[in-house]
């Protein structure tokens, strides 16, 4: 029996799993998933956990329970000698221990991709994680508890001075409900008032969401200006220390709350391999999403996700690849699945052409923009549009079931406002009230 090895359980490992389980004959091959964490994020729906808008446990999918016929091992990947077909994990109790193959999927997916600012790895969050997503909405949370029994001045500025870095899609959404969030929580805390919360976005560039037209982006930072919040175009975070926010205009501030958005890079894991990388530390991919060698495909290696450098032939992609977001992510984990299962039959295999079906952005309740081609959608109807399709979206029906029910929850309910900030010190209580031997 054919072993097929699965590095990574994101968008792509998902779903080449998913597809094989419905491809492959009883008997065919044996697939096994890695992965340090024992579910998918569905990572579109990370703005609405830091808003409230969605349960964090809904945004993500569980392996054991949507992957019953394949082996799943919840470990990380130090090293994969394709050479010789062997992988080496390290399992949490167990330690080293290794995995042959037959064929190894390279799914490894992106981590945020920072720059040696001062104070960023110290002060600030990423958005790639649920736990990163529901830390950043516990921390605001927390700050407005704490601003509430202040009076003005620069403690209570700092707790209520909220940054984004980056203007990209996630950055601007979760920066827009990030907003709308502060706004809604007013009317619980009648010592604050709408001028004592501050908002910055920092973009390096001279433009926000490059994924829209110019004069879409613009709409949005009309939108975001009418909110109160202000937007630093061709303007780079130069220091984060402690806290304190300079930019490279010279303006500063400081800030509990500084999320980066700024950029993903390849997973680092992928370099303690044998198979070709390019300048940009991804898998070299040929259009088949085979591991790709000066040309030619590496007998048994496969690729797909954030981690590859897969050829866009729909001309579309950043320097002729595809963009590493969830629409290619899915595609080509569902289209490497049917190559794999054809190469162990000895059958064609095909190329992967995908044109950008357009984007669609969440900027918090009833509000959104789309755009597919010429087609632009504003505001509440646009805000449908983005609820519909990420709806349709998110894996298996047991999950579309939750978090739609979420949603109509908040919708008669209204948000939950709960911090549950205390789980990450869960036995502080028990610890200080416990009674303890004599000396």
């Amino acid at each position: 029996m054919q072993k097929i090895l699965i590095i990574g359980g994101g968008y792509a490992g998902f779903y080449t799993a998913f597809k094989l389980e419905k491809l492959l004959g009883k008997g065919e091959a044996e697939v096994t998933l890695v992965d340090p964490l024992p579910y998918m994020t569905y990572q579109p729906f990370l703005p609405e956990v830091v808003a409230g808008s969605i349960e964090a446990r809904h945004t993500v999918v569980s392996h054991r329970r949507h992957l019953p016929k394949t082996n799943i091992i919840n470990g990380t990947m130090i090293n994969v000698d394709h050479a010789s077909k062997v992988a080496t994990l390290v399992l949490p109790g167990v330690g080293e221990t290794k995995q042959s193959y037959d064929h190894i999927v390279m799914t490894a997916g992106a981590v945020s991709r920072t720059f040696p600012i001062p104070g960023v790895a110290e002060h600030a969050i990423g958005l790639k994680t649920v736990e990163e997503a529901v830390e950043i909405r516990n921390t605001i949370l927390t700050n407005f508890d704490k601003a509430a029994n202040l009076p003005e001045g620069p403690a209570r500025d700092r707790l209520l001075t909220f940054v984004v870095v980056g203007g990209g899609f996630a950055g601007i959404e979760v920066f827009a409900e990030m907003r709308n969030l502060a706004s809604y929580l007013l009317r619980y805390y009648p010592t604050l008032e709408f001028k004592d919360v501050h908002f910055h976005l920092i973009e390096a560039m001279g433009r926000i969401m490059p994924e829209v037209s110019q004069k879409t982006s613009e709409w949005v930072l009309a939108d975001l200006d009418r909110r109160g919040a202000k937007i630093h175009l061709n303007t780079q975070l130069v220091s984060a220390t402690d806290g304190i926010v300079e930019l490279s205009t010279g303006e500063k501030f400081e800030s509990d709350v500084i999320v980066w958005t700024a950029g993903v890079m390849a997973s680092p894991f992928v370099k303690n391999t044998d198979l070709p990388l390019d300048d940009r530390g991804r898998i070299a991919a040929l259009p088949t999403l085979q591991v790709n060698k000066d040309g030619v495909a590496v007998d048994g290696a496969w690729t797909a996700g954030d981690v590859a450098a897969v050829p866009d032939l729909s001309g579309g992609g950043v320097g002729g690849f595809c963009v590493p977001n969830a629409q290619h992510a899915v595609r080509q984990g569902k289209l490497l699945a049917k190559n794999l299962v054809s190469t162990l039959r000895n059958e064609g295999i095909l190329e992967y052409k995908h044109k950008n079906a357009g984007a669609v952005a969440g900027l918090g309740l009833y509000n959104g923009v789309f755009q597919s081609g010429n087609i632009v959608l504003k505001g509440l109807l646009a805000w449908f549009a983005h609820r519909v399709y990420h709806g349709l979206a998110m894996p298996m029906f047991e999950r579309k079931h939750r978090v739609i029910m979420g949603w109509i929850s908040n919708f008669v309910f209204k948000r939950d406002i709960v911090s549950i900030a205390a789980t990450e010190n869960p036995r502080q209580i028990f610890e200080t009230w416990a009674s303890r031997p004599k000396a």
